[in-house]
């Protein structure tokens, strides 16, 4: 009886196995591009993981330069992003960020990398509020400048409670000058790759009535991306850490071109069949992070 549970137990995770397989290969025929699907927070123990995967798609003989990745983030370390974004582009000319649920905060900044973003119209980005360890757990660091900025100001216009001159004094000047590191470096990677990737062919303007087929100069390119990065990393304008922005408000409000695929039903098919198949068996698992190719699960 053990024994012909055991087998089906295999046969189950082979068959898991395949259509999960099945589905990131109809997804790379698709985009003509290598495809990974990544799933959870991102976090440094996740560096050394994620660097033997990609090597592991790169090396194994496809011979292609775009690497398309399927992503489903809360979000997490801006640090660990940069190097994520490294070991990407060291294998790969072009990437592709599809995002069928969501991408929030640090998964934001990931997806910002890329050369082409692919959403429809349920997808979500979301503020970037870049998380920072306080030798106890990860915490948005925007939340705690934004608190500290508002009691400085109480604090110059005389209302400042005894409660909050506690807080104050106590604050622990270190963590506070990580905190502000972390906002800068977010903005200042969104900037570079916004302007190397993402509008790389950005040729002419498009939208601007006074500049319509005018050629875009680099300095507009590089204004641009510190627009875009200075209001995704202001909670005045979204409120919330978790606050989730479709592609109508990037397109319309941001300005960013997103690849809409919410009228591309194939397209659509093939992306939620399989983004929808890991993710249940991820669900049903209580699995925090996960990784797949056409190799690796």
């Amino acid at each position: 009886m053990q024994t012909g549970t055991m087998q089906l137990l295999k046969e189950f995770d082979s068959k898991v196995r395949q259509i999960a397989r099945d589905g990131i290969v109809a997804l790379e025929e698709h985009l003509d591009a290598d495809a990974a699907f990544f799933y959870g927070p991102i976090y440094p123990s996740l560096e050394k993981i994620f660097r033997d995967f990609i090597e592991d798609l790169n090396n194994d003989g496809s011979g292609r330069e775009r690497l398309a990745i399927v992503i489903n983030s809360p979000g997490g370390s801006a640090e660990t992003v940069e190097k994520l974004v490294d070991i990407i582009r060291y294998h790969y000319n072009e990437v592709y960020f599809i995002i069928p649920d969501e991408a929030m905060s640090a998964g934001t900044i990931f997806a910002l990398s890329g050369d082409k973003i692919f959403m429809d119209y349920t997808s979500s980005l979301g503020p970037i509020d870049p998380q920072v360890h306080n030798g106890k757990e990860w915490v948005p660091a925007l939340g705690y400048l934004d608190q500290v900025e508002k009691m400085i100001q109480k604090s110059s216009d005389g209302l400042l409670t005894d409660a909050e001159l506690v807080i104050l004094q106590n604050l622990d000047l270190a963590m506070l000058s990580r905190y502000e590191q972390a906002k800068n470096l977010t903005i200042t990677l969104l900037k570079e790759w916004l302007v190397k990737y993402k509008f790389c062919n950005w040729k002419q303007h498009q939208n601007d009535p006074e500049k319509i087929g005018q050629q875009v100069t680099l300095e507009e390119k590089r204004e641009r991306a510190e627009w875009i990065a200075t209001r995704l990393s202001d909670n005045k304008i979204w409120h919330s850490h978790g606050r989730k922005i479709g592609v109508n408000t990037l397109q319309n409000y941001l300005k960013l071109k997103i690849e809409d695929y919410s009228c591309d039903l194939d397209f659509r098919k093939i992306i939620r069949s399989y983004s929808e198949f890991l993710t249940d068996y991820i669900n049903r698992h209580g699995i925090q992070s996960f990784l797949h190719n056409r190799n690796y699960f």
